[in-house]
């Protein structure tokens, strides 16, 4: 290609051969050359800057009649978002994105559609991994030559992030979903994991979670995107390929369903549809950015023939999860399969553990002890296809029900500024107290365990906590947040909000301030104030014969057995072990 607009419009990874892929001022210069050739349909804004002050920049491409968040509200244009480089060793969304666009736009390829719908393209979210790039960054992937880094330069992974939002890239990436609101957000990966045939694999939600009404749309997108896949000479998997056991092809796959620190699974507690797009990482580059690009018109297609319909009905979800108080609501979620039995004999389609036998299209491969590691290595042989017939476990139960409240949370003021920055992030609605509640009955939540993670996470200390929901009456003061279940955000507001989700606050470590113990009693005053509640209160001692009866480990325990009074005496922090959020089943 000779001519100068056409040229500027190629992506480093086409004039390469696909050998290369660009950086971000390769990502800023095509966002200008489209904006240019196209000013009608294009229009290329910044949202926000990285931590170390790169530019996050996005498309909006459409032909029906605005280009403006809110006009296309009002029109009801229904919105697809491309997020590519979230791990930025994962590029073929970015170059496939930009490649994609130029054929829609140019008329090559599903003609008319952009009348109907409009795309949001984010290229690389991740600027400063993107921007880290080497030779050695991802070896276990068939090219590029050179890719990014998978984290931030605060070294957070952007895929864990959408429920704390800890990093400014994803508090720019939250604003950015607030002002435009996608129907559907296509969240654009490279697989790695085990060697097989299959050259992309997609999971679609609301389809195992999210609200029940929206299932059959998710499966509809599912399995229309994986026909036209197929059409198209791919092997698609209609679910993420996770092993059972890491590195052992025989154990078969689980389906996990995800919580919302990721993206598959954020989407679905904002009653919108997502994707996770998985090319294969053995699969050279070449052919993994033309699965992308394949994948990317499917969906425009298919929005611009479904988009009114699944508009409607997430409209019906919003309406419906602003009615949610008083209902259980799951909050995670775990396989119902078993390991089997040493020896068992599988079934023709069903193994002893209860999962399907499936058949799948791998390579011959070997196992064999390490003499490295000490341990089985797998070795595959991607010139021998072979089938494995394998458990695949994609039976799924709720592992943590909880009951919403039936008016919604009150947050106190020492906690208001951390808690609303988050709820406003994510879009959610709540008002502080404008004057104060006497002797309001509440709920608050008692821990009687919590479990801190031995190492950091994510930048965090995160901690499972056991415990439960008490009424009480409590004096609230004017200042306190009120965070209403009733709104359109309900779901997320649950899932920030109560301490046991997997991905709450309280999960991410924001309130662990409150199991610390801050006034201390001198172990000889803690003994006479033992004795003497011991000594004047028979119930008590009662209480305190039968632990030792019954525990031994307490009983062998001189500090448990010291503080089994001292919890009990008037000195003690009462706030000591309790969630600071309290909930209501009343509205103001």
């Amino acid at each position: 290609m000779t001519n100068p607009e056409v040229t500027s419009l190629l992506t480093l990874a086409e004039t390469s051969g696909f050998r290369r892929t660009g950086r971000i001022d390769e990502v800023e210069r095509l966002c200008a050359a489209f904006s240019r050739q196209w000013p009608e349909a294009v229009r290329a804004f910044e949202y926000g800057r990285s931590a170390q002050g790169r530019p996050l920049m996005a498309l909006v491409v459409s032909r029906a009649g605005s280009l403006d968040p809110a006009e296309l509200r009002r029109r009801g244009v229904p919105l697809l978002m491309l997020q590519g480089g979230i791990h930025p060793g994962e590029s073929d969304g970015k170059d496939a994105g930009f490649i994609a666009l130029r054929e829609l736009l140019s008329g090559d390829v599903a003609r008319g559609v952009l009348e109907r719908v409009a795309l949001l393209f984010v290229p690389a979210f991740n600027t400063d991994g993107h921007d880290r790039m080497g030779r050695a960054n991802r070896p276990n992937q068939n090219g590029p030559e050179e890719t990014g880094w998978r984290a931030t330069a605060h070294n957070l992974n952007l895929n864990r992030d959408y429920m704390k939002a800890d990093a400014p890239e994803m508090q720019a990436m939250l604003r950015l979903l607030q002002e435009w609101e996608p129907l559907v957000c296509a969240d654009l990966h490279v697989t790695d994991g085990a060697d097989f045939e299959p050259d992309i694999s997609l999971q679609v939600e609301p389809i195992n979670q999210g609200d029940p009404r929206l299932r059959p749309s998710g499966t509809q997108l599912r399995d229309a995107l994986i026909g036209k896949l197929a059409a198209q000479g791919s092997l698609p998997l209609p679910f993420y390929p996770d092993l059972a056991r890491t590195d052992d092809p025989a154990s078969g796959f689980v389906l996990t369903v995800y919580s919302p620190r990721f993206s598959t699974g954020y989407f679905p507690q904002r009653n919108r549809f997502t994707v996770l797009v998985e090319t294969h990482s053995w699969k050279d580059y070449a052919t993994r950015v033309r699965v992308t690009r394949n994948t990317i018109v499917g969906l425009v297609e298919l929005v611009g023939v479904h988009g009114e319909q699944w508009l409607r009905e997430a409209g019906e979800a919003d309406s419906t999860a602003a009615q949610l108080g008083g209902v259980e609501m799951t909050l995670d979620y775990r396989s119902s399969w078993r390991e089997p039995a040493k020896g068992g004999q599988a079934a023709s389609d069903v193994d002893d553990a209860g999962a399907r036998i499936i058949e799948f299209r791998g390579y011959a491969y070997t196992r064999s002890l390490s003499p490295i590691s000490g341990s089985l290595m797998t070795v595959y042989d991607p010139k021998t296809p072979q089938i494995w017939r394998v458990p695949f476990r994609d039976r799924v139960e709720a592992s943590l029900v909880v009951r919403a409240p039936r008016g919604g949370y009150l947050v106190p003021a020492e906690h208001a500024e951390m808690v609303g920055a988050k709820l406003a992030l994510h879009g959610i609605a709540f008002e502080p107290l404008r004057r104060p509640l006497e002797n309001a009955q509440v709920e608050q939540f008692r821990i009687i365990r919590a479990q801190f993670s031995s190492e950091p996470f994510e930048g965090r200390q995160r901690v499972a906590l056991d415990g439960e929901w008490g009424a009480t009456q409590r004096d609230v003061p004017a200042g306190v947040l009120f965070v209403p279940i009733a709104q359109p955000r309900s779901r997320l507001v649950v899932a920030l909000l109560e301490p046991q989700a997997p991905d709450s606050l309280a999960a991410w470590g924001f309130f662990n301030a409150c199991f610390e113990q801050k006034e201390q009693i001198e172990p000889y005053v803690a003994e006479q104030i033992a004795k003497d509640m011991f000594d004047s209160d028979p119930g008590l001692r009662a209480e305190f014969a039968r632990s030792l009866k019954d525990d031994p480990a307490f009983a062998a325990d001189p500090g448990a057995r010291l503080d089994f009074f001292c919890r009990r005496h008037a000195s003690y922090d009462e706030k000591r072990h309790l969630y600071p959020i309290l909930r209501r089943d009343s509205t103001l």
